[in-house]
């Protein structure tokens, strides 16, 4: 039976959503996507379990973010959780920028996640010692040079893909364009607060990790780091893919998934 896939407009979050089952997973899209980002991985998880894609927010069809900080985000991804499982702790799957806000939210609030899974994700921004002002500004200079976020959407994906991947960018760029100018603006501005070393290792839920090997921006490295800092954390590294991964190894990305969320 074909799965079918609804898109729930509601405030101050709004989400894609297949599957049914008392389980539910909540997944949590990158910096440059959106609910639609998923677009392999949904149908094939909904088969094991109703699954809900959120638009981040201040991205897509979702109000903006009450308070400017991971916190915030946190907030909000914990009112999502509540309102699509309010009996019943979920699976928690963040891809990059998302990964991190999974981490912010499973260790405010430990009693809302059954499991996690972090994609393509770090412990801290800057462990390369890339600069925060410097990093912020090249990207704002590039979003000025576009002038939207859909413009400015293939440059900057096609520089994440993974050597044999381009050809998943005009997917992910079809995710991104759905972004306003906003949104976009306030995760930038956002992002280089993370630092999440101080409570990894109190998160206990259950943990999968998942990295591409060909990643550049979130290099294996920064997840072994999660790994290490974790009291239950298991890796997983997926060959010749780079930091799109759900869309560049979307088999492999979901068969590991499944295989958590059955042995959890």
């Amino acid at each position: 039976m074909p799965i079918t896939i609804t898109d729930v407009d509601e405030v101050p979050n709004a989400w894609r959503e297949a599957g049914e089952g008392a389980r539910v997973a909540v997944l949590l899209h990158g910096l440059g996507g959106s609910r639609t980002a998923w677009g392999p991985n949904l149908p094939v998880l909904a088969e094991a379990e109703r699954v809900v894609a959120w638009d981040a927010p201040g991205y897509g069809e979702s109000a903006p973010v009450e308070t400017l900080s991971f916190a915030g985000y946190a907030d909000r991804a914990a009112a999502l959780i509540r309102r699509v499982s309010p009996d019943a702790p979920v699976d928690l799957v963040g891809t990059s920028f998302g990964g991190m806000i999974a981490q912010y939210t499973t260790y405010a609030y430990p009693e809302l996640v059954r499991s996690l899974t972090l994609i393509c994700t770090s412990p801290a921004f800057g462990l390369d010692g890339t600069d925060p002002d410097e990093w912020r500004n090249n990207r704002l200079k590039g979003l000025e040079t576009f002038g939207t976020v859909a413009a400015a959407a293939p440059v900057i994906l096609s520089s994440l893909a993974g050597p044999n991947a381009q050809h998943v960018v005009p997917e992910a760029c079809e995710a991104m364009a759905r972004i306003p100018m906003e949104g976009m603006l306030t995760s930038l501005s956002i992002l280089p607060s993370h630092d999440s070393r101080a409570i990894l290792p109190e998160i206990t839920a259950p943990t999968l990790v998942l990295i591409g090997e060909d990643d550049d921006e979130t290099p294996p490295s920064y997840s072994k780091a999660i790994v290490d800092l974790m009291p239950n954390a298991t890796l997983v590294t997926i060959p010749g893919a780079g930091h799109l991964l759900n869309l560049e190894a979307p088999d492999a990305v979901n068969r590991a998934i499944l295989q958590h969320w059955e042995t959890t």
